[in-house]
């Protein structure tokens, strides 16, 4: 398994940050390896909610469905992205620290049989990819410092 954490102090209220983060169509915003992100189901965002995103990882654009499959507003989302070589899952979490909000991403990718090989190589890409979302959620959770209110 390969991972990458991180926590991001907000200026956006918890509710309004869970709303944006939980609504993956806006992680084209924050991850500049994303080409396309659209939400494949209608309704609230909930358990079962749908997107379908187009990333670039190395030099390949990858195709994925990532589905809810945790949901408790305004705390906690999670998503899981589902192949034949691997699962993508993602949870954020929100929540308060002496006062402040505060955003938790946790990224994992789990390789299933043969696959398992390319973790080392893999997980320095992922790394990196994910070093890159991160500094752009520095941006959106903090609408304020960069003179912008993120799209909700």
């Amino acid at each position: 398994m390969i991972r990458y954490e991180t926590s991001i102090p907000s200026t956006m209220t918890g509710p309004d940050a869970f709303a944006y983060m939980s609504d993956f169509t806006n992680s084209v915003d924050w991850d500049p390896n994303v080409i396309s992100a659209r939400r494949a189901t209608d309704g609230d965002i909930g358990l079962g909610t749908a997107f379908d995103l187009v990333s670039k990882f190395a030099w390949s654009r990858v195709p994925l469905r990532y589905v809810v499959t945790a949901y408790d507003a305004p705390r906690r989302v999670a998503l899981t992205a589902q192949k034949s070589t691997f699962d993508g899952i993602d949870t954020i979490t929100v929540a308060r620290d002496n006062g402040r909000t505060v955003v938790t991403y946790d990224a994992r990718l789990v390789f299933k049989g043969i696959a398992r090989v390319m973790e080392p190589f893999v997980g320095i890409v992922f790394r990196r990819v994910a070093r890159s979302a991160a500094e752009g959620l520095q941006r959106v959770l903090n609408p304020a410092a960069a003179g912008r209110q993120p799209r909700r």
